[in-house]
């Protein structure tokens, strides 16, 4: 089955023809163009450019169990981005990666029922889907809960210690607090 240029187009892709010919796609997105994760990220510290976006899919016709056969599209995505560390509030960098199969089935709610019950992520069929909100999509799911270094660069405040004489506990408001539920102190 021959694919028609609309067919390969990644912004308008036309998945169950795309899957039918076992079509693949791959490309290089510059990450500016993904504004959701551009919101969700550092500009890089050094004023240069965002990573770009390496991306490759392909397309088949699969089983999904409680569906039969199924358009299905296999995504991968690379990127470097810039987050800040919540250990130390500084830059880093993190190297994203989205790799997934996705199957297409007709209807929200069938979608929305098999996706409860499959391992693989299931989408309603539409007649023409926007690669790349699909891939910014799994971008965003691949980004760190919690961006931390491994060893921060520079060291960390030091905490409140008690026993440490260099530091007056009446600067610390619940030293203050713990005294105040202590009572007066005896003359």
């Amino acid at each position: 089955m021959a694919s028609s240029t609309r067919d390969l187009d990644p912004h308008r892709l036309d998945v169950g023809a795309f899957a039918s010919a076992r079509g693949e796609l791959a490309g290089d997105w510059a990450a500016d163009r993904l504004t959701r994760l551009t919101a969700a990220t550092l500009a890089p510290e050094d004023g240069t450019a965002r990573s770009t976006v390496g991306w490759r899919t392909s397309g088949e016709r699969r089983v999904l169990a409680g569906a039969g056969l199924q358009p299905s599209l296999a995504i991968s995505a690379d990127t470097e981005v810039t987050l800040e560390c919540q250990r130390c509030l500084q830059p880093m960098r993190v190297s994203l990666h989205a790799d997934r199969r996705i199957f297409f089935v007709e209807g929200e709610a069938a979608a929305e029922a098999l996706d409860a019950e499959s391992e693989d992520d299931v989408l309603a069929l539409t007649p023409a889907l926007d690669l790349a909100d699909l891939i910014e999509d799994e971008l965003l799911l691949a980004l760190p809960l919690v961006p931390r270094h491994e060893h921060c660069p520079e060291p960390l405040p030091r905490a409140f210690v008690e026993d440490d004489p260099a530091i007056d506990p009446a600067d610390n408001p619940f030293a203050v607090l713990a005294a105040l539920k202590r009572g007066p102190r005896p003359n």
